[in-house]
């Protein structure tokens, strides 16, 4: 029997400037910490919504409207999972602007393992030793944090939670990612217009108000949004499942530094407890799929 075929450098390069975008990401936000989390994300679905639609135009996908909800049940779906990431985006982009980086890099590095929950509880799926080791360690981590901080880690949860329920419904519903991007935007578009109308009449709207350069970065915002996602399309079509599972982590870490570096959050002694028992989860969870994924037959 062959061997797959190895991953080219292409799709290395595409994935790993996909996570490093999200990695990043605090950076960008934190430009925007004037800006009402809930404006910035109504900004976000707009021009996300301009440059992903315009992005199909010109690949020439006239009937991918069309396409995407003719299976059965995709319209409500993706009308759930729309707002999954609304709240995701909200909840991130106010923890970037109020000094909660490090939370939000939490939830992140969580998220792997609320995939493994997930997959018990919806899809009665069955966890090996390791994977029940590794979510016991986040668990733990979770509840030094609650115990130490006197309030659980919501922010981390809020975005673990929300992205993995918006990626599970995104895995049932029978839609290519670029299409359910557009769809997702097109729904949020209206309560976005309707949002920055709103905040336009009361005399707190954000676009055209503060420079060229805050306008430029609420737009721009939208395409940062669907460049991550065509990168890691691509590299996913060429690189092993467990290669891209090791690579995820890349972008908690990046935000985790840039929360460390360069926004001067700090990183308390119970904090690196806490961060510390979910990393030894992770560990054990990504050196279990690594194992596994090295020990599965080759095809061909």
């Amino acid at each position: 029997m062959g061997r797959s075929p190895p991953a080219d450098r292409r799709g290395y390069a595409a994935a790993i400037s996909a996570y490093a975008i999200w990695g990043l990401f605090p950076l960008y936000w934190y430009q925007l910490k004037a800006v009402p989390a809930v404006q910035i994300v109504a900004h976000r679905v707009v021009w996300c919504a301009v440059f992903v639609v315009g992005w199909l135009a010109l690949r020439g996908e006239s009937g991918w409207l069309r396409r995407a909800l003719a299976a059965p049940r995709v319209l409500p779906m993706l009308v759930a999972s729309s707002v999954l990431i609304s709240v995701n985006w909200g909840i991130y982009i106010w923890a970037v602007t109020h000094g909660r980086v490090l939370d939000a890099s939490l939830g992140y590095f969580i998220g792997p393992l609320a995939n493994v929950l997930v997959g018990v509880l919806w899809l009665r799926e069955r966890l090996s030793g390791p994977q029940w080791i590794a979510v016991g360690c986040a668990a733990l981590g979770v509840m030094w944090l609650t115990a130490r901080f006197g309030e659980p880690p919501w922010v981390a949860l809020t975005l673990a939670a929300s992205f993995c329920l918006y990626g599970l419904i995104r895995k049932l519903v029978a839609v290519e990612s670029m299409p359910g991007l557009a769809i997702e935007s097109l729904i949020l578009l209206l309560p976005a217009l309707g949002w920055l109308g709103f905040s336009e009449w009361r005399g707190v709207g954000a676009f055209g108000h503060g420079g060229a350069w805050r306008d430029a970065l609420l737009v721009f915002g939208g395409a940062l949004t669907a460049l991550p996602l065509l990168g890691f399309a691509y590299g996913a079509r060429r690189l092993p499942y467990s290669v891209l599972g090791l690579l995820q982590y890349l972008a908690p870490t990046l935000q985790m530094l840039c929360g460390l570096l360069f926004l001067g959050e700090a990183f308390t002694y119970d904090r690196l407890l806490g961060f510390a028992c979910i990393w030894l989860g992770l560990v054990v969870f990504a050196a279990d799929g690594w194992f596994g994924a090295r020990h599965l037959p080759a095809s061909g």
